[in-house]
């Protein structure tokens, strides 16, 4: 079935005529039509603009030019990576119809490789939140078990992808944000170093820690879409990659000898359901069993992890969106009269709760009363946690842990509860404050049949080790070729129409 190949699959098929452009994007949007209505995975999709292209790129492989391994293949984008002509919004009232003037740097490099462009993904809110629940246009729902979430920030973009409404897809990860909407929805997806992918069209949420990544069915679909997206860009000053990745032909022997993985042995204590330990210390003895010697360890400065990264994203949120302030563009509120009012109500009507919240300690973190004792001394735990890395990475290749503690939640039991949900992010944060890459791959599912999943991470620039890994890994085990019932889907989305 057309549906189940995965992006390269696709892209050969293509190649080889057995199937056309055109007749390959007709199919996905007409699933996602028939599908997303219960999923709410997508905000935008653009048939007529996505068919013309199919037809320009289908031209292209007639004529025998070189795109790229993955031409003709569709994708959708989260809804933070801006698009001429489509609109971008952060799935935020402060930006309704808002359609950027100049497409990001990604797109623009996708455009070259000849994918196709089919539509714009949910998400939380400006990136800000861990179940795609606080985006305005409401949830996302987990295909696996559309009463939970499917996690966040890019849920709908691993939603989209675990219910085969698209192959591929790409998200953003500020601390977590493409790894544990992955693990929830049983998809593969890669974080990459920070500066190696630009961040030019990327809606900032903060700064020095948001980097786009590709999310897929497997790890060859990701490594194929992140050589795309990877590479230099003058207009990113933070993009310090020379030429973009390349990870070679899929296939080795699947050995890992001689590789060094570290196991934290504080990340399986108190606070981790049973089936995620479980299936996590698997994952560990299956690449044991392919060769790598794993080796138990001490991670240090967890009780500051948490701590750390909230107040440094939510000083570069509450800096990043002072820029909305009902007067340039954005949401602007009717009921304004007066200059302050148009500030207030503006800002007061256009963002949501978790935006207040997140502002709100940006603010006072940064304030003059509390910047040393808050902000100046988190960059301070950063730099320790980077130089505690460094010192890992002398001994191990790679370091492998669960991506979240628990399998996907219900929709609703965590959004009232900011500290709980911000917990969530315990195993995923400090890669992003030291800007190091990490792979996520499902391993299984738990009691319930809802996915686990579980990360590799490596030292900066080090995704070909973690790619080959990761190659290694599902060249054993059959978990990232499970997908929820399409057909189950179907009828719930159509039960509710």
């Amino acid at each position: 079935m057309m549906l189940e190949q995965s992006a390269l699959e696709l892209a050969a098929a293509i190649k080889a005529k057995k199937l056309s452009v055109p007749e390959v994007v007709s199919a996905y949007i007409n699933t996602i039509k028939k599908t997303d209505g219960k999923l709410n995975a997508f905000l935008a999709l653009s048939k007529e603009s996505a068919l013309a292209r199919a037809k320009e790129v289908q031209a292209q492989i007639d004529k025998g030019e070189a795109l790229s391994p993955l031409a003709g293949v569709p994708i959708a984008l989260k809804d933070n990576i801006s698009t001429t002509g489509i609109a971008t919004t952060c799935a935020s009232k402060m930006l309704e119809g808002y359609t950027p003037v100049f497409n990001a740097a990604v797109v623009e490099k996708l455009e070259q490789a000849g994918m196709i462009l089919i539509g714009k993904l949910n998400m939380d809110e400006y990136a800000m939140g861990g179940s795609s629940e606080t985006g305005v246009s409401g949830a996302v729902h987990n295909p696996w078990d559309i009463a939970r979430v499917a996690g966040g920030s890019s849920g709908g973009s691993a939603a989209a992808v675990a219910a085969r409404e698209i192959p591929a897809a790409l998200g953003s990860d500020t601390g977590g944000s493409i790894r544990q909407p992955c693990a929830f929805c049983g998809v593969t997806g890669i974080k990459p170093t920070y500066g190696s992918v630009s961040r030019y069209g990327l809606i900032a949420y903060a700064s020095s820690l948001d980097q786009i990544g590709p999310i897929g069915q497997n790890i060859d679909d990701c490594a194929a879409l992140l050589e795309i997206i990877s590479g230099p860009d003058t207009r990113d000053s933070t993009c310090v990659i020379e030429k973009p990745f390349d990870f070679g032909a899929k296939g080795g022997n699947g050995r890992l000898d001689g590789v060094r993985i570290g196991l934290p042995r504080n990340y399986f204590g108190s606070g981790i359901d049973d089936d995620v330990k479980t299936a996590v210390l698997a994952a560990a003895k299956e690449l044991e069993t392919a060769g790598a010697k794993v080796e138990e360890f001490e991670m240090p400065l967890m009780d500051y992890l948490i701590p750390t990264y909230y107040i440094i994203a939510c000083a570069e949120a509450s800096s990043n969106l002072s820029r909305y302030d009902g007067l340039k563009y954005g949401y602007r509120s009717k009921n304004a009269n007066t200059l302050s009012e148009v500030y207030r109500l503006s800002r007061s009507e256009g963002f949501g709760m978790e935006i207040k919240r997140r502002i709100m300690l940006g603010s006072f973190v940064l304030s003059s009363g509390y910047y040393d004792a808050y902000y100046k001394k988190a960059l301070q735990v950063r730099a320790l946690i980077k130089d505690a890395y460094n010192k890992l990475f002398t001994q191990y290749d790679m370091i492998l842990s669960p991506v979240a503690p628990t399998t996907a939640y219900k929709l609703g039991e965590n959004v009232g509860d900011p500290i709980k949900m911000y917990m969530g992010d315990i195993y995923t944060v400090s890669i992003n404050l030291a800007g190091l890459p990490a792979v996520a791959l499902p391993c299984g599912t738990d009691s319930s049949g809802l996915p686990i999943g579980f990360q590799i991470i490596g030292d900066a620039f080090s995704e070909n080790k973690l790619i080959a890994a990761a190659r290694a890994f599902q060249g054993r085990t059959p978990y990232h070729t499970k997908s929820p019932d399409h057909s189950r889907v179907v009828r719930q989305a159509g039960a509710t129409a």
